[in-house]
């Protein structure tokens, strides 16, 4: 990580300017006051980290593997019916958030509006999850999903559309990508309660791929609480989204996402909720969306709201392990 970070450094690769408008176009007026411009930039490509290493873990233990030595056979969690698609959209997606967050910093190309443009990154979300959907859908036959304390329900071909709408509205709690170590404490709760759901379902393969990404995210964490030495970037957030959907349909956990992640669904409802508001009542809930962001403008320091939310998201995953478990 510090080869990492020194690198970002010395290529400059931060935005120059911040965000000064919010999603329905209008200029921020409490965001700018709350987070003030700091002396130091800080570089984006954080998320770098978190897919590059189990990428590059898969790799490495999967050619060990080949050496014949029974020990190191067990290493390998790499296979075709667990990991081959969770590591492949993990991949696909964060080579995507890669380009937008090269794009905000060169801030160069057509398509450029401080990165590609939210309905790109929408309709390639959308994409990613259709291709998934399909590959649940007829390859390995999937057509259910699991009711807590009701067995399986039966959608057929809604599968489909069910799995693209769960990636978009995921994708939507990856607004919670604002304070230092906010994003990275929640994921890691995220993927060691799924991580306990795959081991406990004998999906032995799944639960070392999502704890080895616990690992990264870890790594991560450890530069990336305050102050931050980098931020996750839309190649950490694009990433961790869509490889969280496709592990939740594999862990067939998706009735208990909402509370797994919930503080992905209190980010996201916020903004939503904050947005309705505006346009119907003509003024705010909120006094800024995402709600970290009203915590903050209430007065709360960053590393109060970050550690709390990090205390509600652990919670939060423990209740999603039992209810599923116990389902």
């Amino acid at each position: 990580m510090p080869a990492l970070t020194n690198f970002l450094y010395r290529h400059h690769l931060w935005r120059t300017t911040e965000k000064a408008k919010s999603i329905d176009g209008k200029p921020l007026v409490v965001t700018p006051q709350v987070h003030a411009p700091t002396e130091k930039p800080v570089p984006r490509f954080g998320g770098l980290l978190v897919w590059g290493v189990p990428l590059i873990i898969s790799i490495l233990f999967f050619l060990l593997s080949q050496t014949g030595w029974p020990l190191l056979e067990k290493f390998n969690f790499l296979s075709r019916g667990q990991t081959w698609l969770p590591l492949a959209v993990l991949v696909g997606a964060s080579l995507l958030g890669l380009a937008d967050d090269w794009l905000q910093v060169r801030r160069k190309g057509k398509y450029v509006s401080r990165g590609l443009k939210l309905s790109w990154r929408i309709g390639i979300m959308a994409l990613l999850g259709l291709l998934s959907a399909w590959w649940f859908y007829s390859k390995l036959g999937t057509q259910t999903v699991h009711l807590p304390g009701n067995g399986d329900f039966f959608l057929g071909w809604w599968y489909i559309p069910v799995f693209i709408i769960t990636m978009l509205a995921v994708y939507s709690g990856g607004v919670i990508d604002g304070i230092d170590g906010l994003a990275g404490g929640t994921f890691v709760s995220i993927f060691s309660a799924l991580a306990v759901i795959a081991f406990a379902g004998q999906q032995i393969d799944l639960a070392a791929f999502c704890m080895v990404l616990v690992g990264a995210l870890m790594a991560f964490l450890w530069f990336n609480i305050p102050p931050a030495r980098f931020y996750l970037g839309e190649t950490g957030v694009m990433g961790l989204c869509a490889v969280l959907t496709v592990v939740i349909f594999f862990t067939n956990s998706l009735l208990v996402l909402p509370v797994i992640g919930f503080l992905l669904v209190l980010e996201s409802a916020s903004v939503i909720l904050q947005l309705l508001s505006k346009k119907f009542r003509k003024k705010k809930i909120f006094l800024a969306s995402p709600i970290h962001y009203h915590f903050e403008a209430k007065g709360w320091p960053p590393y109060k709201v970050t550690m709390r939310f990090w205390i509600i998201g652990f919670v939060a995953a423990i209740l999603g392990v039992i209810i599923r478990l116990l389902g």
